[in-house]
């Protein structure tokens, strides 16, 4: 079974959100961050094995992190 495919509701450009999820946990990289549009399977895969969080958290830090740009995180 397929799952549909996504789209992540961003607020702020992703080259913002991708600096700001660096900032707050180091672990992250630059290719573990690489998205395009429509690639959003491939980054939450990557995202779910690093940050050992579920699908549904890791959508929810990377929207609130897009949607909170001006606050300090």
């Amino acid at each position: 079974m397929e799952t549909p495919s996504l789209q992540l509701k961003l607020q702020a450009p992703w080259e913002e959100v991708k600096e700001r999820m660096k900032e707050n946990d180091f672990r992250l990289t630059d290719d573990d961050l690489a998205y395009e549009p429509g690639q959003e399977e491939e980054l939450l895969q990557r995202l779910e094995k690093i940050m050992n969080k579920p699908r549904h958290e890791i959508i929810a830090y990377i929207e609130s992190i897009s949607f909170n740009s001006g606050i300090a995180g």
